[in-house]
């Protein structure tokens, strides 16, 4: 291995939780590649912000439902950078609008389906690869995947089950990859954030405020997005070395059944 810093492709990167895993990342040392669909004169005061902790940040401007989208983004990374050691598929849409499971439209399953489920699995296809081939140059090479996915894979909300659907998928991907990919090496993660306060939950903001004073969480509190960035840091790290495959649940303790 030379000593280049390492390199950290987190789509959704520059808001929300994405952002809290590459101000995370960025403290590590991690030289980062973040993309999203706002246009970049939209993302600067993010990147001054990363580019503050002395690392190399690249943005790209890309859907990753987009299957030439995609394929763009890691050519640039390949120009930029040379060089590939860690996925974090973050980014994800919420459904534009929340329907009983008996009225919901077909567009916005399939809109969330390609976004939040299709999207990530052939990115993890292309960048595994790209993994790969980085180790058979280099023994000493190590990648890693970490897929953020939502308490929403195992809850279900009648009122968006695209969304939860498209959740269980990632989680299921997940078990996939890392069974796949353990032998070149690459470990695989899922984190599973619960309520986070992001864009994503402002709609919702007052209901899970209520929810969250009637005590459905054990630690009473919003999760913020650096409590999953520190999450996925860790990981990133290696600090969990000898467990591929596995889920780092972040939810306060709302999925712990209760009596």
């Amino acid at each position: 291995m030379t000593d280049e810093r390492r390199v950290a492709l987190i789509t959704g990167g520059s808001r929300g939780i994405g952002l809290g895993i590459a101000r995370c990342l960025a403290r590590d040392g991690w030289d980062l590649a973040i993309c999203g669909r706002r246009p970049l004169s939209d993302v600067q005061g993010v990147l001054q912000e990363l580019r503050a902790s002395a690392v190399d940040v690249h943005y790209s401007s890309a859907d990753i439902g987009d299957r030439a989208d995609r394929s763009r983004l890691l050519d640039e990374i390949r120009e930029r950078f040379g060089r590939l050691n860690a996925l974090v598929n973050n980014a994800g849409i919420a459904p534009r609008r929340r329907a009983d499971i008996l009225e919901a439209s077909e567009e916005s399953f399939e809109e969330l389906i390609r976004v939040n489920l299709q999207g990530p699995y052939f990115l993890t296809q292309a960048v595994a690869n790209w993994l790969i081939e980085q180790r058979r140059a280099d023994e000493a090479f190590t990648g890693s995947v970490v897929t953020v996915s939502s308490t929403s894979a195992v809850l279900a909300s009648t009122n968006r089950g695209d969304y939860c659907i498209s959740k269980a998928g990632l989680s299921m991907a997940s078990r996939l990859w890392a069974v796949r990919l353990a032998e070149f090496g690459v470990a695989v993660y899922e984190v599973r954030p619960g309520i986070v306060d992001t864009d994503m939950t402002a709609p919702v903001h007052e209901r899970y405020q209520r929810m969250i004073g009637q005590g459905l969480l054990l630690q009473p509190r919003w999760g913020q997005p650096e409590d999953v960035g520190k999450a996925v840091a860790m990981l990133g790290r290696g600090d969990l070395g000898y467990s591929t495959g596995q889920v780092i649940t972040v939810d306060g303790g709302m999925t712990i059944g209760r009596l």
